[in-house]
């Protein structure tokens, strides 16, 4: 999920949400999630993918480390590699989902990257039930893709199945690196990491834009919405409501994309890219709501 890098901070760090429904709290981030998104797109004629990239991961690295406030002499050398290569996987995945979406619809970029969590859900899955919703979501992906009618730009799909298996990566490396790390202190390490990756490329594309006050400002606003907000709520919707239900509503990532895309960018979307979306959230909540099922999980919060 593009954004969803910089961690579950403490609830006890964001507003006061215990009063509001857990429902409200996810479909909250997701909206905050996806107009990040949005607004990091406006960024790219002045400051490029890579210095939008650069300015969205230094500041959510900083929120990250003032709020964490890590001690690498803390752990041991083992963890603090897990942490870089936590860090490498999660500037990767910023890196090229915002390559792809400067070349990308927004509601098409990120119903395609959905290939990469779908992938780990399935490849960790024994049920034949689940091939039938990979079969479902590989079909809503190749009428997306349109291979054969050459609407997208090729390498915006190379960039954003490469951000897909990021994506994929950051899940399975975050199983391993989270119980190793208490609350968000690993992540706010793999953070400094994850800055390195689009600095290069960042400073050269960006420039002096990189110093505008303006600029900094709006980059600050894109680490903020999708960061800090996001994930404040959705640590604290988890801590009330079941993960399966969780997972259900996240399914719904790509169309609010697709509307925060419209809405911010003017990227009104076809019949076909409408239908293949659909088709990849409806497979995206099978496979979870199967999963709440095999694991004897109630579906409703």
């Amino acid at each position: 999920m593009p954004g969803r890098e910089d961690g579950a901070v403490s609830a006890s760090a964001a507003l006061p949400t215990d009063r509001v429904p857990p429902v409200a709290l996810v479909l909250t981030g997701i909206g905050s999630v996806q107009f990040g998104a949005a607004l990091a797109a406006t960024l790219f004629d002045e400051l490029g993918p890579s210095g939008t990239t650069l300015l969205r991961l230094a500041f959510a690295a900083a929120i990250l480390l003032a709020l964490w406030r890590p001690d690498p002499r803390a752990y041991a050398p083992a963890q603090l590699r897990l942490a870089a290569l936590f860090g490498l996987v999660l500037g990767l995945m910023n890196f090229t989902f915002y390559l792809a979406l400067e070349r990308l619809p927004l509601g098409v970029a990120v119903t395609l990257e959905f290939v990469g969590p779908l992938g780990v859900a399935v490849a960790t899955s024994r049920r034949r039930a689940d091939l039938a919703w990979a079969a479902l979501a590989a079909g809503g992906i190749v009428l997306l893709a349109d291979p054969g009618g050459g609407s997208l730009d090729p390498l915006g799909l190379v960039f954003v199945f490469l951000a897909g298996a990021c994506w994929a990566g950051y899940i399975l490396l975050a199983q391993r690196a989270g119980p190793g790390f208490e609350g968000g202190r690993g992540l706010a390490l793999a953070m400094i990491v994850a800055v390195l990756v689009p600095l290069g490329p960042g400073v050269l594309e960006g420039g002096d834009a990189l110093l505008d006050p303006r600029l900094l400002l709006l980059g600050a606003a894109v680490g903020i919405l999708s960061s800090v907000i996001p994930y404040s709520l959705e640590f604290e919707a988890l801590r009330r409501m079941p993960a399966n239900v969780f997972g259900v509503l996240m399914s719904l990532e790509p169309g609010v994309a697709a509307l925060a895309g419209f809405v911010v960018l003017g990227q009104a979307l076809g019949a076909r890219e409408l239908v293949a979306i659909a088709l990849v959230v409806a497979a995206s909540v099978g496979i979870t709501r199967a999963a709440s099922r095999a694991d004897g999980l109630p579906i409703n919060s």
